[in-house]
């Protein structure tokens, strides 16, 4: 079971070395193909490479009602009170909403037997030389890499909600 304390190792230690070239992208589905280096810690020069796809779904705007209907499960009579508050200024308040599909069954992985740096040197330049703006390099912790992966998409989707926002102001949408 991770601990309060790896939460906060794995987001601190979690570094991409090459981010994707895109944003996720306003109207659709964007897809992501990740790489996720991470050194064993029992085995010296040991990294363990893991692989597969990320998939961000579309963003979404929602009111400030549907908002108060979905984030306040659990909460009590102050947070109903500033919900019904943000639907009073329904004018002021934009949210978006992102959601990412995670699947494992598109997860590989494999066990190199060279130091860290050497192995994301060379992903690097693969990656690089494949052409593929959505790709991305990771390096993480071993034992909380999901925390790695979820620290990346929490991350993409901060430079990404600039772009979606002036996206929709354009079309005239808010």
């Amino acid at each position: 079971m991770i601990q309060d304390h790896d939460f906060h190792y794995a987001i601190e230690n979690t570094r991409v070395v090459v981010p994707p070239h895109g944003i996720i992208e306003t109207f659709g589905t964007t897809s992501f193909r990740f790489l996720l280096v991470s050194e064993l810690m029992d085995e010296v020069n040991s990294v363990r490479v893991r692989g597969g796809n990320i998939e961000a779904e579309r963003p979404r705007i929602m009111s400030p009602h549907t908002f108060s209907k979905l984030a306040l499960e659990g909460f009590g009579e102050s947070a109903r009170e500033f919900a019904d508050w943000i639907e009073d200024n329904a004018d002021t308040f934009k949210i978006l909403k992102y959601g990412f599909s995670f699947r494992k069954t598109d997860i590989q992985q494999t066990v190199v037997h060279d130091p860290l740096e050497d192995v994301l040197g060379r992903l690097e330049n693969e990656i690089k030389n494949s052409g593929d703006p959505k790709s991305t390099l990771i390096s993480g912790v071993d034992d909380a890499w999901e925390v790695c992966l979820l620290k990346f998409t929490m991350d993409m989707i901060q430079r990404s909600a600039g772009e979606n926002v002036g996206e929709w102001k354009r079309r005239g949408l808010i």
